[in-house]
């Protein structure tokens, strides 16, 4: 029999099932903020719960607890990124930012991705399998006791399409921003999808307050084909109705994440054809200078074209900026680290070839 994920279930779930080992309800809520306050990376840490029942809650539950396979850290900047090994031998990549106004982590929503957007490395080995609400957690939960400091922003935006693992999202969503857990505000976590109209309708009627960040990347239909085979089932008329509307039952804007790619969609008439599509949405555009990745043709746009690309935005009255690239002397696109791992043999090679890498010590 499967061992329930004791780490995915909400307090009133646990309460529950603790009443059905027989222990008392107050037992839940000391587990509970082991886990998600404390961040214990196991039973065995847990003092002030009797052996008996941490013997019982092993026999009964899985607990998950991700493994630092490999950390990268910038020279330039200190971001971290990490690798991290799932129990059945998976993985999945992690990234931890520091900011003025705190700390940002960003994770990885699946093992993989089906999407298969051009410029991505997470796509080129499509899904294996979504990862649970505990396995989104522990990423969060891992880096912060690796590095001792504060996580203050969430984005789920590393490998995966979040949307394509909706139940699991909520639920993460449910106990990262709980007050008997680590408790980030809504308002700080960031969902990215590559546009799957239904589920960003349905996200929309949660009434959350996430911030919903819109992988767009080109301004016309057959541009967004040529780079996001999602594209094909949906249209950009269809996507500027579900972010008008995700606005009407949110109160909450939309982010447009833009990739620039040279020769591709970083031209004048790109701008120009963008700032009248996003016309009249309450939104803010995020332009990324594309990470390059070896496996595609794509490269980054010139710094000029950048700026010019952002300033035509501005003079047309769109709220837009440059992303700040962090990390850039690691492996810095979504799936990139994985690939290479997995390129270099089985779990425990050490990675080489970029500066800054080592192995982690092992929990």
């Amino acid at each position: 029999m499967e061992k329930k994920d004791i780490k995915s279930l909400t307090l009133a779930e646990l309460k529950a099932e603790i009443a059905v080992l027989g222990e008392k309800p107050f037992r839940a809520v000391q587990l509970y903020e082991w886990m998600h306050k404390k961040q214990a990376r196991s039973f065995a840490e847990m003092t002030n719960i009797p052996l008996a029942m941490k013997e019982k809650c092993g026999e009964c539950y899985h607990y998950t607890a991700l493994r630092a396979e490999a950390v990268q850290e910038s020279a330039i900047d200190g971001t971290k990124k990490y690798l991290f090994a799932l129990h059945d031998g998976n993985m999945v990549e992690s990234v931890w930012m520091r900011y003025k106004h705190g700390n940002s982590v960003c994770i990885s929503s699946q093992v993989g991705c089906r999407m298969g957007c051009r410029f991505c490395a997470s796509t080129l080995d499509g899904l294996v399998r979504n990862l649970t609400a505990s396995e989104m957690l522990d990423q969060i939960y891992a880096i912060t006791k690796e590095t001792g400091e504060r996580v203050s922003n969430v984005v789920v935006m590393g490998s995966g399409e979040p949307l394509d693992n909706y139940e699991n999202l909520l639920r993460f969503i449910g106990l990262l921003t709980d007050e008997n857990g680590l408790h980030i505000s809504q308002r700080n976590v960031t969902v990215s999808t590559c546009g799957i109209v239904p589920m960003m309708r349905r996200l929309a009627q949660e009434k959350l307050q996430i911030t919903l960040a819109l992988s767009l990347h080109a301004a016309t239909d057959e541009k967004r084909r040529e780079l996001m085979p999602i594209a094909n089932q949906y249209t950009l008329a269809e996507l500027m109705d579900c972010c008008a509307y995700y606005f009407e039952q949110t109160g909450r804007r939309i982010t447009f994440e833009y990739s620039l790619v040279r020769d591709v969609n970083d031209t004048r008439r790109d701008a120009e054809t963008l700032a009248a599509l996003i016309w009249g949405l309450n939104c803010h555009v995020n332009l990324i200078p594309v990470n390059p990745v070896k496996e595609r043709e794509y490269v980054q746009s010139e710094r000029q074209a950048v700026e010019n690309f952002a300033a035509l935005l501005a003079k047309k009255g769109i709220n837009a900026t440059v992303r700040r690239e962090m990390g850039r002397d690691i492996d810095g696109a979504c799936g990139q680290l994985r690939r290479r791992f997995l390129d270099n043999g089985s779990a425990g090679t050490k990675l080489t070839g970029k500066p800054d890498l080592h192995e982690s010590d092992r929990q």
